[in-house]
């Protein structure tokens, strides 16, 4: 991925497929569910080489107000 499309590819909707394709909702999705958990996600990429994602969660929860 160049680094255009990683600053787009948690936004909902967002997708490099064709039209019809695909919704794009597959890593905006992980990006809620990691964010609800008060986790961490990010992205880097080599364009021609792999995109590497990674998720960081906390053992335990923040204590509760």
């Amino acid at each position: 991925m160049n680094q255009e499309t990683l600053k787009k590819v948690f936004r909902p909707s967002f997708t490099t497929k064709p039209i019809g394709k695909g919704p794009g909702l597959g890593l905006s999705i992980v990006y809620g569910i990691v964010e609800n958990h008060q986790g961490k996600i990010s992205a880097s990429s080599i364009p021609g080489i792999g995109t590497a994602f990674e998720i960081s969660l906390p053992i335990s929860p923040p204590p509760v107000a």
